[in-house]
């Protein structure tokens, strides 16, 4: 895939690349691409949130649980 762009979005590009450390514009291309499909993602979950049903207020024992349950699978995913 090729993509045009004018001179000025070119210089902007080029700066991002080496200030930013990537290796080409293609890098800096595809992370962006990336973040653009994160962001839709998150948006996604949001929406869908925002339309299901509500639930009961959450207190300090909900975190704690849910502290308790990142830390496991953290583990779970770490290597030994």
């Amino acid at each position: 895939m090729n993509i045009s762009l004018p001179e000025t979005l070119k210089t902007f590009v080029d700066m991002q690349v080496s200030q930013r450390g990537y290796g080409t514009s293609s890098e800096y291309v595809r992370e962006l691409i990336r973040k653009d499909q994160d962001r839709l993602q998150l948006r996604e979950l949001l929406l869908t949130g925002a339309g299901s049903a509500p639930t009961a207020p959450v207190n300090a024992t909900y975190f704690d649980g849910l502290r308790e349950r990142v830390h496991q699978a953290t583990r779970t995913l770490s290597p030994r």
